[in-house]
């Protein structure tokens, strides 16, 4: 086992503290008290203190460090410091309707050398406070789950494969470029799956429990930790294009190098 730096135990500590109460209200989940940020798009109390919770602790850890939060937005740190991107509830309406499927994600990233803006992420950690699993990374020290080296799944064959996806709802996503790549994908097969929550379809990516997942549309605090967790899993995350960025948020296909490929040909044929 790849002993757990002081970074990822700042984090994990941050996300079962945040973790506790979200299961707290999970279990009351009737009375919370909720209110619309946009179509289909909900924010609740939990939520919000859940992500306090997490700045709180966080900034004591590393007060110059800047944050992207998904309710707070931006907060600059120090200059050349690095960055914490949270999102204190991802499968917020999982939570709401009371479905047991949700995650807090926490990654970091660094900036860049030379002043431009922001690179690479080095620093990841999905955390689902219901099964109590913890998947974290952190830039060439591989993928892990608890104590668990991580591997992406070693199936070679689409037809053996278990895909999953974020289905495009009212006011989010382009359902005709989805249904395109669905009607590509579903066919060669053995399943596609939409459970609620990029952080966490990303970590069981980097599990090997789906072999790939697609989805557009996202914001960098969806799919920065699991981005990380792929690669670090042995996997890869790209664009439609091809395209490997720090964090693929508005077009992200991740998996295992042969399906990656395979689905990646599809795709762009798909969308032609």
């Amino acid at each position: 086992m790849s002993a757990i730096s002081g970074l990822i135990r700042v984090m994990e500590r941050a996300a079962r503290k945040a973790g506790q109460r979200l299961r707290r209200d999970f279990g009351e989940i009737e009375h919370l008290q909720v209110s619309r940020k946009g179509p289909s798009d909900f924010v609740s109390k939990a939520d919000r203190a859940a992500e306090r919770t997490l700045y709180d602790e966080l900034l004591a850890a590393r007060p110059d460090w800047g944050f992207e939060l998904e309710e707070g937005g931006t907060i600059a740190g120090a200059e050349g410091k690095p960055r914490w991107i949270v999102d204190p509830l991802d499968g917020t309406t999982n939570f709401l309707h009371g479905i047991p499927h949700f995650a807090i994600s926490i990654a970091v990233q660094e900036p860049k050398l030379d002043g431009s803006g922001w690179g690479e992420v080095t620093a990841a950690l999905v955390y689902q406070p219901i099964t109590d699993e913890s998947f974290w990374a952190e830039k060439t020290r591989g993928a892990w789950l608890h104590d668990r080296r991580l591997r992406v799944s070693s199936r070679r064959h689409l037809d053996d494969s278990l895909i999953a996806t974020g289905i495009p709802f009212h006011g989010r996503g382009d359902g005709g470029n989805w249904a395109k790549i669905y009607n590509a994908v579903g066919p060669e097969v053995a399943g596609i799956r939409r459970f609620g929550s990029a952080a966490l379809d990303l970590a069981w990516v980097a599990a090997g429990r789906y072999e790939a997942f697609w989805e557009s549309g996202l914001q960098a605090w969806d799919t920065a930790a699991g981005c990380l967790l792929v690669r670090e899993a042995g996997g890869f995350v790209t664009d439609w294009r091809g395209r490997s960025q720090p964090i693929c948020d508005e077009q992200v296909l991740a998996g295992s190098d042969a399906i990656h490929s395979r689905l990646h040909k599809l795709i762009a044929a798909a969308l032609k």
